[in-house]
């Protein structure tokens, strides 16, 4: 109990950029955890999708591959889409496959990285709101010590400043955990973006081989 009353007496004297402060952590929290959710649905709905098409492609049963991924909402069916529509189309060169997977591919990114780079932003905006509280809170300090009892001062100016250096400390305490949850949804987005690129490169071998020993 007496903690609880430490953390609201701590958030009361504060102010109003405390406030603030706690808005920015919450829809920064609301932010990472609905990219959390999304992206590791982004995976585990890829990685299905993939071992359904694989034994497809070998055995060059295009049509029926790509009815899958024309019905999939999973994030690599969008990029092979493309990759399988060059082949329906009779395209033979490695390269025009390659460049059409790059192109979905292209589409697919935007959708992993989004609103993750708003947590950097709220992070930093977190910091300069707890800077700017503790300036206000000197200013209003200073100005009660010019007026205030000269055997007072020392206690009253220590007081205020400390009081003050609240909003800083709150603004950290917000900033380093978003800057956490950037760093590591960013991370995740990189690697599910590898993997697909990963994909591409293995969709490319199969479809050559198909056609080696067609040959």
């Amino acid at each position: 109990m007496d903690g609880f009353s430490t953390i609201v007496r701590f958030f009361q004297e504060g102010g109003l950029f405390m406030y603030f402060i706690l808005l920015l952590f919450a829809v920064g929290l609301a932010i990472a955890i609905e990219r959390f959710i999304y992206l590791t649905a982004a995976r585990s709905k890829s990685r299905k999708t993939w071992d359904n098409l694989v034994p497809l492609i070998q055995q060059g049963n295009f049509d029926q591959a790509s009815e899958i991924v024309s019905k999939s909402k999973a994030s690599i069916a969008h990029m092979l889409a493309y990759g399988l529509a060059r082949i329906r189309e009779r395209a033979q060169h490695r390269d025009e496959i390659e460049t059409a997977m790059e192109e979905g591919l292209m589409e697919v990114i935007p959708r992993l990285e989004k609103r993750t780079h708003y947590l950097a932003t709220l992070a930093n905006i977190a910091t300069l709101m707890g800077l700017l509280g503790t300036i206000i809170g000197l200013i209003q300090a200073f100005t009660a010590v010019a007026s205030a009892d000269p055997s007072q001062k020392a206690d009253l100016l220590s007081s205020s400043i400390s009081v003050a250096m609240n909003t800083t400390a709150f603004g950290l305490m917000a900033a380093i955990p978003l800057l956490l949850m950037h760093a590591f949804l960013t991370t995740k987005t990189t690697e599910l973006v590898d993997s697909f690129e990963m994909a591409a490169v293995k969709f490319l071998n199969l479809i050559t081989n198909k056609n080696s020993n067609a040959g």
